[in-house]
């Protein structure tokens, strides 16, 4: 699929119906999430507000009308030396993974990100034998920065997480402004 079929923008609620179903369907098909049952409708809005109130992109990439794609940036963790680091999340519509819409989501996000001058951006991909998604964070920029060992157990198998980071902007060559937030 050519990537300039793919618009991607800012999350709204009218989405949350589509983003809702591609995440039901990896959380219940695959091992990228680790939670064992898909949230429901209310449940991903109220997850989307609380990432767009704390200041975090969230967008969706969009082909022919219809939702594809998602991906967003939230906390790295809670306390304020943190603030300049976040994690990011993405998800595709598995009939179309590997045909750009990933690359088009992760693409604006990292500019979302580095607009909002955060400086490292961390990829927890979900069990080690996720390749591809591995792969994929390493060509945007990632690189390898650690593995924890079967800390999450799904579909009859302990899974690994796969930790990545990028930085984002000046990244660690200059301070934050401590007095924003990031």
């Amino acid at each position: 699929m050519p990537q300039n079929a793919v618009t991607v923008r800012d999350c709204m609620k009218a989405d949350m119906a589509q983003v809702t179903e591609i995440y039901g369907r990896s959380v219940r098909e695959e091992t990228a999430s680790f939670e064992y049952a898909p949230p429901d409708l209310q449940e991903m809005l109220r997850r989307r507000s609380a990432l767009i109130d704390a200041g975090y992109p969230y967008i969706v990439a969009e082909i022919d009308g219809r939702v594809e794609g998602y991906a967003y940036a939230g906390a790295y963790k809670a306390r304020p030396a943190y603030a300049g680091s976040v994690e990011n999340t993405v998800y595709v519509n598995p009939d179309l993974q590997r045909g750009g819409v990933g690359r088009a989501l992760m693409e604006k996000l990292i500019l979302e990100c580095e607009a909002r001058d955060y400086r490292q951006m961390i990829a927890i991909i979900g069990d080690s034998a996720h390749v591809v998604s591995i792969e994929f964070h390493k060509s945007l920029g990632f690189a390898y920065a650690g593995n924890l060992k079967s800390v999450g157990y799904k579909h009859g198998k302990w899974l690994d997480t796969v930790f990545l980071q990028r930085a984002l902007g000046t990244g660690d060559e200059t301070p934050p402004d401590e007095s924003s937030g990031a």
